[in-house]
């Protein structure tokens, strides 16, 4: 994406207010043009009253009262209709902001997880945080001065070729070469920009990784490391940075000297021509007038290229990340079925991350309403992958997968998603408090609900527990509870919530055995009546489901209930001998999933 491009991607993002900025950019034109005229009257004015010096009674008094008139109507033009420009540009730019911010918000949320496990949340949020601020400072800028500058340079000046084309061309000389020189400090700071911008995202990505896990920061004695880290990236932001600040240095003292050389040229000039009568005192004074104005726009011109440059590497990363189509979309007859009974069917399905190796291949089987199918096998073997087919993180590549009998990608994507629950391994949570965090599911949910769902997900105790009970905050992802609360709470999410289908994606992994007989407990309340589906490395726990698939490099290699696969001398076999070793024979795990 060029300069151009950027630039005209950011007048895009106005959006619905469009047609305001539109008129703030004819209001502009006439501001710019009411400027411009007063040095016209300037020195229109001087040559009534040089003139009236020559000979006082051949003046023309009324000519010069009108020019005054005229002057002062200009003048108050300007000061009302450029504080107009700027209250309405200063809203303008705010409300798009926000708008665009929360626009850049809901797309960041629909992409993909695989793009999300690819990019940092920090970096992200730093492109939220400074694209938008970018935006709102060129809407800002461009409004208030920036466009008046280039209709002065574009239009207006060679519109003095009318006045005196002698005193026009220099003047357009001038300008033409400052613009030249303009260019060229833009075409060497833009990609050096772009390498500085891609430091900003280290160090946000870097201070936010360190922040994000401050447990591990300081239980591994890091804070040393993680700060000399961060220092390292400030050093190379630094060593590509101050090359562009010569750069805009070089363009500064540029902009400085044109003030000199275009005053000093004009009068010069303007002193030859009116030696050999080509042109009159009033036809100076303008002309020494406009050069100050166009010095004054190629300022503002400089100073618009120098935020241009510092924000297009910041709009770059914008508008590629808002320029990510989401993977999945709702097909154009996508229907919503309202609540599905839960008969969940596998036909032939294959899915590949890169389309080169299967992360699942050929899987076929069939969950009855109110079954219970476990899914094992190795890490990575395909299990996580084949139930976020279901509900559609990703679509098969071949295959097909039916809920009711009904094609998954044929249902509405919010639709599917309200009929499906996920426990997850991890107790993903907000900070905000249990009562928020509950109705994640279920927004509109009573409070007698949200009471009743922790209550049989075995969290009412210790949400009572607080003094502010459901309107406690929770800490960032649940920081401020234990490993069990955190995963009753989920449970208890998903209860509220109420889907016809389920999937436990590693509920009980992590817990301890006393705090995993609670969640089983909860575990047991939330899979009553519902097609469940269960990831589960640990085996007893999967005892009683209604049936096991045994996952091996993506394909399904074994199905059959717990004790009729144990016989079976296979793959599962081997994984229960593999995992048991070592436990004595009268042994019998305790926790279950028991079948409902």
């Amino acid at each position: 994406m060029g300069f151009l491009q950027v630039y005209a991607r950011a007048l895009a993002k106005l959006g619905p207010d469009s047609s305001l900025g539109w008129l703030l950019a004819l209001a502009n034109v006439g501001v710019t043009v009411a400027l411009f005229a007063e040095p016209v009257l300037f020195g229109s004015v001087i040559n009534v009253l040089a003139v009236a010096q020559a000979d006082s009674a051949s003046a023309d008094w009324a000519k010069l009262w009108w020019l005054v008139l005229v002057w002062a109507s200009l003048g108050m033009f300007t000061i009302v209709c450029g504080t107009l420009i700027a209250l309405v540009a200063d809203r303008l730019a705010h409300r798009r902001r926000l708008a665009v911010l929360s626009s850049y918000f809901e797309h960041v949320l629909q992409l993909p997880l695989v793009y999300h496990g690819e990019t940092h949340s920090g970096r992200l949020m730093k492109i939220m945080l400074q694209g938008t601020d970018a935006l709102w400072a060129f809407w800002l800028g461009f409004f208030r001065e920036h466009l008046a500058a280039f209709v002065s340079l574009l239009l207006l000046v060679p519109l003095t070729l009318l006045i005196n084309w002698r005193m026009a061309i220099l003047l357009i000389v001038l300008c033409v070469l400052f613009a030249a020189l303009t260019a060229l400090v833009l075409h060497k700071t833009e990609t050096l920009q772009s390498k500085v911008q891609t430091y900003h995202s280290d160090l946000t990505e870097r201070a936010s990784d360190a922040i994000g896990n401050i447990a591990l920061v300081h239980s591994f004695v890091r804070v040393e490391s993680e700060v000399v880290a961060l220092k390292s990236i400030s050093e190379r932001l630094l060593a590509a940075q101050y090359p562009v600040l010569s750069w805009w240095a070089v363009a500064t003292v540029l902009t400085r000297a044109s003030t000199t050389l275009a005053i000093l040229s004009t009068v010069a000039l303007g002193a030859w021509l009116f030696r050999n009568n080509l042109i009159t005192v009033g036809e100076i004074a303008t002309f020494v007038a406009l050069a100050g104005l166009v010095v004054a726009r190629l300022e503002q011109a400089v100073s618009f290229t120098n935020r241009m440059t510092l924000d297009a590497a910041r709009l770059y990363e914008f508008f590629d990340v808002l320029g990510t189509t989401p993977a999945m979309h709702d097909r154009p007859n996508a229907i919503d079925p309202g609540r599905l009974i839960g008969r969940v069917e596998f036909d032939d399905v294959s899915f590949s991350y890169d389309r080169k190796r299967p992360a699942v291949s050929g899987l076929s089987f069939t969950a009855l309403p109110g079954e219970t199918v476990a899914l094992v096998g190795a890490t990575g073997a395909g299990k996580s992958t084949a139930l976020m087919l279901l509900h559609r993180a990703f679509d098969p590549q071949s295959g097909c997968i039916r809920i009711d009998g009904i094609d998954v990608r044929d249902i509405q994507i919010g639709a599917l998603r309200h009929n499906i629950g996920v426990v997850f391994q991890e107790a993903l949570l907000f900070n905000r408090s249990f009562a928020e965090n509950l109705r994640v599911g279920k927004p509109d949910a009573t409070d007698e609900q949200l009471g009743d769902a922790a209550r049989r997900a075995q969290a009412l105790n210790f949400i009572e527990y607080k003094v502010e009970g459901f309107d406690a905050i929770v800490g960032e992802r649940g920081r401020l509870l234990s490993g069990g609360e955190r995963q009753r709470l989920s449970i208890a999410r998903a209860l509220l919530k109420d889907p016809p289908i389920l999937i436990l994606d590693e509920a009980t992994s992590a817990l301890d055995a006393a705090t995993e007989s609670h969640v089983l407990a909860a575990l047991d309340e939330v899979m009553r009546n519902r097609t469940t589906f269960v990831i589960a490395h640990r085996l007893a726990t999967i005892r009683n489901a209604t049936r096991i698939l045994v996952f091996d490099h993506g394909r399904i290699v074994e199905m059959g209930t717990f004790q009729e696969l144990q016989r079976s001398g296979g793959v599962f076999t081997r994984l229960i001998t593999e995992q048991f070793a070592g436990l004595g024979a009268s042994e019998e795990p305790a926790m279950q999933v028991r079948p409902q």
